[in-house]
């Protein structure tokens, strides 16, 4: 057994650091996202809003990655869910509204400008800490439009509006439509209107065979790389207006999507749904996942 005792040392060290690296990676992907926030915030003072806006996408990816790898490691923590939302403010909260204000030439409306800007870093907050509180109240779709989503359609319209103006196209525009469009955003962030969640796409799932997965995503990958300025921009503003346009249209035909628990409860016996029901308020909070 004593001869034992070194080898089982050794290998619980080698497992503790292990753990260390799984709890440390998603918290270094965050600081990625932070750290991508603040270079687009420099680059929208510096008036390089096209680096501003990659900046975005950077911080959007390393958002994506960080509660990817929290969930496939099994690292989830109060902690990082906090210092997620805290990076999330930065990177699609005050970037994009810093890169509108700039870009979009909101300076010219004076107080006014920097009112609906900021209007958006606002909403962006709130709309994370409603977030934490609750992931949203049907299976498959966000309360609002989520902040990553909202950045999104900020940058694709910079780029776009380059697009336009290499092209030969460009046109004088008031400061009115970027700040009230900016506001727009905002006000929508912060909406109960459902968006479709990404995630409940079955992506590690092939179609009808593996070949055709493959072509699927070879062909988006095409689209998105033969103007990734129009095609982000086309795709942005599809998923901005579809929410708004499938509320109204599931009203008007009388429909109601599946709320988040009715499938567990509905196969549950009654005094098992009261006690599921009944608040806890004593109760600690899980850790949400993160928006993207």
């Amino acid at each position: 057994m004593s001869a034992l005792r070194p080898q089982q040392r050794e290998r619980r060290r080698v497992r503790e650091r292990r753990f260390g690296l799984r709890t440390l990676l998603p918290q270094i992907l965050t600081t990625g996202n932070l750290g991508a926030g603040f270079f687009s915030i420099t680059r929208s003072a510096g008036g390089d809003y096209d680096m501003a806006a990659l900046a975005i996408v950077f911080a959007i990816a390393f958002d994506i990655a960080d509660g990817r790898v929290a969930r496939f490691a099994h690292t989830e923590s109060r902690f990082g869910a906090e210092y997620d939302s805290i990076a999330d403010t930065v990177s699609f909260g005050v970037a994009p509204a810093l890169l509108a204000y700039g870009a979009g030439g909101l300076a010219a409306l004076g107080w006014t400008g920097w009112v609906l800007a900021s209007l958006f870093t606002a909403c962006a907050g709130l709309r994370l800490a409603r977030f934490n509180l609750g992931a949203g109240r049907y299976r498959g779709w966000f309360d609002g439009l989520s902040t990553p989503a909202a950045a999104g359609v900020v940058l694709s319209t910079v780029w776009f509006a380059g697009l336009l103006r290499d092209a030969g196209l460009a046109f004088a525009l008031s400061p009115w439509l970027p700040a009230l469009g900016v506001a727009l955003l905002g006000v929508l962030m912060v909406s109960s209107v459902p968006y479709y969640s990404f995630k409940a796409l079955p992506l590690h799932r092939p179609l009808r065979t593996p070949a055709g997965n493959r072509a699927l995503m070879v062909l988006a990958f095409a689209l998105i790389m033969s103007k990734p300025s129009l095609t982000f921009f086309l795709f942005g503003m599809g998923y901005l207006v579809s929410g708004p346009l499938l509320w109204l249209w599931r009203r008007h035909r009388g429909l109601e999507l599946e709320a988040v628990g009715t499938t567990e409860m509905r196969s549950q016996p009654a005094p098992a749904r009261a006690e599921q029901m009944a608040p806890r308020g004593d109760t600690p909070q899980g850790c949400p996942e993160n928006e993207a």
